[in-house]
């Protein structure tokens, strides 16, 4: 197909790789359940590994930005679909982000595979994925008092980073004490710490 100068240039400028394209590919490695590594990572996009680290930072950096790319979207649809108001919402929203991540191939093979690392970037200021998980909830609190639904029995920071370590405590479960991970004990853990009582278990 005959094709323009500019129209040539243009799409060697597409096929370019860049910051962005160095994201795309480790995202689809994370959700494929490949490690991340930036010596393969740079071979794929035919750069160098000091390209590659300026223009994502470290493996560290990459890895926490690719996990919060689907970790957002995750916690927001349950927070858009969880049924009821108030403390009901809110437990059920993160009780169902736990149960997508536990069954996230993905997710599940990275937490296997390097288990340090993994609770060093989504449980410690290490990164930035639990700080702007804590904001997320932080946002539903506010909706949910706002309209009435929520008497929150503590400010709403400290509030949203509890329930965050509920969350994580039954989601990395078998990683920290052996167990398996339980997403209905986030909700029932969540409700009791926004001061209702959850239905028993029998």
């Amino acid at each position: 197909m005959e094709q323009t100068a500019l129209g040539q240039r243009l799409a060697e400028v597409a096929a370019r790789p860049d910051a962005v394209t160095a994201f795309r590919a480790a995202r689809a490695g994370f959700l494929a359940g490949r490690r991340l590594e930036m010596k393969e990572l740079a071979v794929e996009l035919g750069v160098n590994r000091a390209t590659l680290f300026r223009w994502v930072g470290g493996r560290d950096e990459l890895q926490a930005e690719v996990i919060w790319s689907v970790a957002e979207p995750t916690l927001r649809r349950a927070a858009q679909a969880a049924q009821g108001r108030g403390a009901h919402r809110i437990a059920t929203a993160l009780g169902d982000f736990a149960h997508a991540t536990n069954t996230s191939e993905g997710f599940r093979q990275f937490l296997q595979r390097e288990p340090e690392r993994a609770l060093r970037l989504l449980t410690t200021t290490a990164s930035s994925v639990q700080r702007r998980i804590v904001a997320v909830i932080a946002e539903l609190l506010t909706e949910e008092i706002a309209a009435g639904e929520l008497d929150p029995p503590l400010p709403v920071p400290e509030l949203a980073l509890l329930l965050s370590r509920i969350t994580e405590t039954f989601i990395y479960t078998d990683v920290i004490i052996g167990e398996e991970p339980d997403a209905d004990k986030v909700v029932r853990a969540s409700l009791v710490l926004l001061g209702e009582r959850p239905e028993r278990k029998d």
